[in-house]
């Protein structure tokens, strides 16, 4: 069985004449090398492309879904995918902004690569005539001296076209320079570009908008050592309407490893997207067509109260990251923190998941509800806690609470934990140690 065909049903939608111009609607064309031969190409043949991942954390994030979700539309219209993992590049990072990385060890890199791998494999197929393959460039770069690659990729490239790349400009203008290392990771990018062509006939790249220096690198090195024309597409930046960062949650990011983003968190995330932005979002991590996108945008301008758009949105998208089983106990979860639901049929790991998002206070059975209000912050004192318990609108594990002096006891759910809420919505999370 291919990884692929264990995600729900994916397509392409028909409604568009070719991959170029669903592309395009969908909003993944931010820049590109030329537009009018990108079309033509991608309409003809099967191609090869490829769209690399550095092992700079043990796990992909949201933005790299991007890319991983643009490769399989690239794939479901007929061209072969190469996903590349930067086993060479991740010991060295692409330039930041403002200041030089912190270089992880060869063994941590080469741990992370093996993650990565099995996390990208999840999203291609790797059967049929449109196989994907997984490459590592730390295959070609680490045979190669430093003499042969001063020699046989370094006279290609000119130092002042690299001093003009915006992510080298930026650095050579703070106070933090540029080190040589850094300076050099567009050469190896370009080398993995060079390479994949010679290997295996690779003509496009994919990747961020903010990689362009570096995808240009490799177009450019491909046209002057083998006198080709190659691609590259780079895909928007994703931020939200009000200029924030995408993918960002309290200073963290969206991890696509279930261990470091719980699926509960992740559909969390989803659900909670602002209504200016779910139409945009839907388009780039769903397979869903035009017409069923569209339809959800009337009812976004509408039904706005309804969230309709952004349910289906964390439905589908933590479906495709974490598959049926832990999507439909995320939202068995969400429904039964608000009463609409058994809380005691949830599983241990999914209720730790949705306490860990919630305010929180340790407990003992022998404590008390009206402290733990308190504790927790859903009231700020006693005397408020008892009232609120007197008017009904403190609940334990989804029961009204009568008796202010009343004590968590034997209310525990499985992994250790009680659910507290105080009215319609507002929760908090109780660990009994």
């Amino acid at each position: 069985m291919s990884a692929a065909s264990t995600l729900p049903e994916q397509r392409n939608d028909p409604h568009f004449d070719d991959i170029w111009d669903e592309l395009n609607w969908r909003g993944l064309v931010h820049v590109s090398t030329d537009p009018a031969e990108l079309k033509a190409l991608l309409a003809g043949p099967p191609i090869v492309f490829y769209c690399g991942f550095d092992p700079t954390a043990p796990s992909l994030h949201l933005g790299n879904l991007v890319q991983l979700l643009t490769m399989r539309r690239l794939q479901l219209a007929g061209h072969r995918p190469l996903g590349l993992v930067g086993g060479s590049t991740g010991l060295i990072g692409d330039p930041r902004p403002t200041a030089e990385r912190t270089l992880n060890t060869r063994e941590t890199v080469t741990e992370w690569v093996g993650y990565l791998q099995g996390q990208i494999e999840r999203f291609l197929d790797f059967d049929g005539e449109s196989a994907a393959r997984i490459v590592n460039n730390l295959d070609w770069t680490a045979p190669l001296s430093a003499i042969d690659f001063l020699r046989e990729v370094g006279k290609y490239f000119r130092v002042g076209t690299m001093l003009k790349k915006d992510a080298v400009s930026a650095r050579l203008n703070s106070e933090a320079g540029i080190s040589y290392t850094e300076f050099s990771y567009q050469i190896l990018q370009g080398m993995d570009f060079l390479e994949l062509y010679r290997s295996y006939g690779c003509v496009l790249q994919t990747g961020g908008s903010d990689q362009w220096g570096n995808l240009t690198s490799g177009t450019d090195l491909v046209h002057r050592a083998e006198g080709v024309s190659v691609h590259a597409i780079g895909t928007p930046l994703i931020t939200n309407s009000d200029g924030t960062k995408f993918g960002k949650s309290e200073g963290n990011a969206i991890w696509l490893d279930p261990a470091m983003t719980s699926p509960y968190a992740f559909s969390q995330f989803w659900l909670n997207t602002d209504d200016a932005d779910v139409i945009a979002r839907l388009k780039v991590f769903t397979f869903l067509g035009r017409d069923e996108i569209e339809r959800l945008e009337r009812t976004v301008a509408e039904e706005p109260f309804r969230r309709e758009a952004q349910r289906v949105l964390a439905r589908e998208v933590t479906r495709l990251v974490h598959g049926d089983a832990a999507t439909d106990a995320a939202f068995a979860a969400a429904a039964a923190l608000f009463g609409n639901g058994d809380l005691a049929a949830l599983d241990a790991e999914t209720l730790r998941a949705a306490v860990a998002e919630l305010p929180s206070a340790s407990a003992s059975a022998s404590s008390t509800i009206e402290q733990l209000l308190v504790d927790t912050t859903l009231t700020k004192s006693l005397s408020e806690s008892r009232r609120a318990i007197s008017q009904g609108g403190v609940y334990l594990n989804n029961a009204r609470v009568e008796d202010p002096s009343a004590v968590v006891g034997d209310q525990v759910l499985a992994g250790g934990v009680a659910i507290l809420r105080r009215g319609k919505k507002t929760l908090a999370g109780v660990v009994i140690g």
